[in-house]
């Protein structure tokens, strides 16, 4: 028996579905569209072998009619529009009638509940987060462009800069096993500077470090300390250099201390979200670390926020409660 979608009936009913279901897919439709209403049917069609229902996937459809809010804050033109949504996050979107699109979309979710089912069960290392996502963000780490990053004095003996995005658990927090260093280290004083494009406009939230140098009594310059002072710049076209980075002023200062990291080794950086939004780039410059040692350790790094696709869901719920919406 075909499960039918759910029918959206307001905003608040959209935005609550998308916390707390993993994977959703949704149909964009007009009573009086009769494409779309047949794009319902096969869409329920084509998920009546997926497992997963109520757990992990569910799938929506909402009259853009009535919920003019949802249609205006996805820029839905053409009916019917199918859309795949991960965490939150948009990440296939099909419009008009186009099967063969709509194949790969669903081939898409059937991948994305078999991963999100497995690691569910299993509790899976790739699920590992080092400190809580604060309430209603999403970790938009998946929207740096790995290949156009650029990390500066990195010690090459370490890891290199992707493994500070790697969603495995580090290999420090389970016992060091593995033979490849997930870390990284600067190289000839305490100083890093990391450049980081986005595939989309992000609104970032918190800024999310791990860092877990060993834990040696020894008065050792050689053994890594964790980032003490830190500066953030926005909307950079590329890299800076260590004197220009010094001298510029930041888009925030940040200044760490022991009590600021938790069990993990993780801190999490509250950002100044009006300073944050809409950018395209984030440069990160380690000024100095917490010692005296000569060199600074980065395991991991997490940017909370929002990604493009979703930039006006928060507005929903206020639009939502507007005459005639």
């Amino acid at each position: 028996m075909v499960s039918p979608a759910v029918e959206i009936k307001s905003p608040a009913e959209w935005s609550s579905l998308l916390d707390a279901t993993k994977i959703v897919v949704a149909q964009f439709y007009s009573p009086s569209n009769t494409a779309s209403l047949e794009a319902i049917h096969i869409l329920e069609h084509h998920s009546q072998g997926i497992e997963g229902r109520g757990t992990v996937l569910e799938l929506a459809k909402v009259n853009v009619d009535e919920l003019k809010a949802i249609k205006n804050a996805y820029s839905i033109t053409t009916l019917p529009t199918t859309m795949l949504f991960q965490n939150g996050k948009e990440i296939d979107k099909v419009a008009g009638d186009n099967p063969r699109r709509l194949a790969q979309l669903v081939d898409k979710l059937k991948r994305a509940v078999d991963s999100a089912k497995t690691e569910q069960a299993s509790g899976s290392s790739s699920s590992w987060k080092g400190a809580a996502l604060p309430r209603g963000y999403v970790d938009v780490t998946d929207q740096v462009e790995l290949n156009r990053s650029e990390l500066l004095n990195v010690d090459t003996e370490t890891g290199g800069v992707r493994v500070l995005f790697s969603s495995e658990k580090p290999s420090a927090l389970s016992g060091g096993k593995g033979t490849a260093k997930d870390w990284v280290e600067s190289d000839t004083d305490e100083q890093l500077l990391l450049f980081m494009p986005f595939q989309s406009m992000l609104k970032l939230h918190t800024l999310q470090i791990t860092s877990l140098p060993p834990t040696d009594d020894d008065d050792n310059d050689e053994v890594p300390t964790r980032p003490k002072t830190i500066k953030l710049f926005v909307n950079k076209p590329h890299n800076l250099g260590f004197d220009e980075a010094e001298d510029l002023q930041a888009t925030q200062d940040i200044e760490l201390s022991e009590s600021d990291w938790n069990k993990e080794g993780t801190a999490s950086v509250p950002l100044r979200y009006v300073r944050f939004q809409n950018i395209n780039s984030l440069v990160l410059f380690v000024v100095n670390g917490d010692g005296d040692s000569e060199k600074v350790r980065i395991d991991r790094l997490r940017l909370i926020g929002e990604s493009g696709a979703s930039r006006d869901m928060g507005k929903l719920e206020k639009i939502g409660d507007l005459p005639g919406e």
